[in-house]
Order: structure tokens, then sequence, then C-alpha cells
């Protein structure tokens, strides 16, 4: 099941599930938004929500859904919890603006929740953690991956692409890059391994990206050179990785990989700083 990112033709978006038997074809969309903006009860919505990563958490027996909302103030991070993918139990903002590109980890860290979010100035963005008893109210701000600088792939802005996986080896993370060039934005993704613990613990870190737009429905479209997953699934195999992203953010589109190959990779890339090797 996908929760799609679906922009009216008022210009607002909300959000609709799309269901397959095999994750590749067949697509059955609901007729109507799965969850749509509440700007009565929640104002934060007015202008649409978006981006949504979704995380089972197997303590509350429910997914958690957290996703962009787009108000006055700018975005900011929402949460909204659900069984079945037909009834919501809004929880609100958990993030103020500016604040997007967010997902729950699936356990409790230390006895705490953990949110991975992207708080954003003026000229960069970076990736930050967040922890909570309680879903709502959240401190223990940290620090969790900084954007480089100067001509870097990843200089300017990141942000996760969708919730990341746990291993044995720690959190793997694919996370998106934002480079300025004089053609505008090309977003791109990398690696980085999160220790298991303490996941603002940076372990190692890509140099290189490892995906970008590439084919003409990467390169054009509302957005060009914009590859952008916000999930993926693992298949029974346990290593198959399908990858699904928007493409130029006008299209969606589904690449496959192998989580052993990117850990592997990621083993012959730098340590964070401070992190050590293992």
């Amino acid at each position: 099941m996908l929760l799609c990112r679906v922009e009216d033709r008022r210009g607002l978006s909300h959000l609709c599930a799309a269901r397959s038997a095999n994750g590749r074809d067949d697509w059955q969309i609901d007729a109507a938004p799965t969850l749509a903006p509440d700007p009565e009860h929640h104002p934060e919505e007015v202008w649409g929500i978006e981006d949504a990563r979704i995380t089972y958490v197997p303590e509350l027996d429910q997914y958690v859904v957290v996703y962009t909302a787009y108000g006055e103030d700018g975005p900011c991070v929402a949460m909204a919890l659900t069984q079945d993918f037909r009834d919501f139990e809004r929880i609100g903002v958990v993030m103020p603006p500016d604040d997007k590109d967010a997902c729950l980890l699936p356990r409790r860290i230390d006895g705490r929740w953990a949110l991975i979010h992207r708080p954003s100035k003026p000229l960069t963005a970076h990736m930050w953690i967040s922890y909570s008893e309680d879903l709502r109210n959240w401190g223990g701000h940290k620090l969790m991956l900084e954007a480089r600088r100067g001509g870097w792939w990843d200089a300017l802005k990141i942000g996760l692409a969708g919730p990341p996986f746990e291993t044995p080896r720690g959190w793997l993370q694919i996370y998106h890059g934002a480079r300025r060039n004089a053609a505008g934005y090309i977003y791109r993704l990398g690696l980085a391994l999160f220790d298991l613990d303490s996941p603002e613990r940076c372990l190692r870190r890509g140099d290189e990206w490892i995906f970008g737009p590439a084919e003409p429905y990467e390169r054009r479209g509302d957005v060009d050179n914009v590859v952008f997953p916000c999930g993926a699934t693992i298949e029974d195999d346990g290593d198959t990785v399908n990858l699904y992203y928007g493409a130029a953010d006008t299209v969606i589109a589904l690449a496959t990989g192998s989580l052993s190959e990117m850990l592997d990779w990621l083993d012959a890339q730098p340590a964070c700083q401070g992190a050590t090797a293992g």
C-alpha cells in the first residue's frame, strides 16, 4: 500500500491510498481522499498535507503516519494514527514550522519515542532527532546529520527518505540531498548508518550519492531533476528493497536494490566524526 501525495487542480495536496497485490502493477486507488486536510479543526493544514512516512509500531498495534502540514506559518510536522488506513486519529502538530521530512522509529529508545525530522533555516537544513514519552510533547533535540558545504552533492539541505531500516549493524538511512547549481536544485540519494541504541550517533556516511535523476521522467516535470522517496518495502527474502519515489514531482516510480549491498558499500565509506568503526 502506498499513501500517495495527490495535488488537486486548486494546487492543494491530500493523501490517497493505492493498493497492489504485488507492489508493481494493477493499483487500486481510493476514489476519494484517504486523508484530507481538515483546516476547520487543524488550521495548520489549510494549504494541504503531503509527504507521508509510515511506521508500524508493534507496541501500539497501529501505523503511525507522520506527514507535512502546510499552513500560513509554513510547513510543520503532523502525526496521525490508524489501524486500517480508513479511520485516522489525528494527534496534530508535533514540530512547529519550518519543519518537515519526518518519521517515527518503530520502537522506543531508552523508554522514549524517537522522531527524525528536518527543521530549516534560510540557507541550510540538517536532520535532527527528538524524543517523547507520549508522542505529543517532544524534547531532547539532537543534531543527527548535517548538510555538507561547498560543492558536495548534499550541500545546502538534506532530509530522510523513508523510515530507516533496522539492521543488526545499525539503522540504515536512505536520505536525500539537494545541491543548487545554475539551473536550479538537483535532488539525489545517499546512505548513512546510525547506532541502534543512540540513533543520533552517525557511524558511517557515504561520500558519494547512490541514486539520482537520470530517466526523462526524473529529469523533466513539475520540478525538474528530483528523485524523492518517502517509503520502501523489503521482500520476503529479507534483502530486496523496493524504493518508491516521486520523480520530478510529477509521477511515482519504483527502484529496487539490495539491503546487504548497501550495508557492504557503507563499510568502505568513512566513519562519521567521533564514531567508532566496527
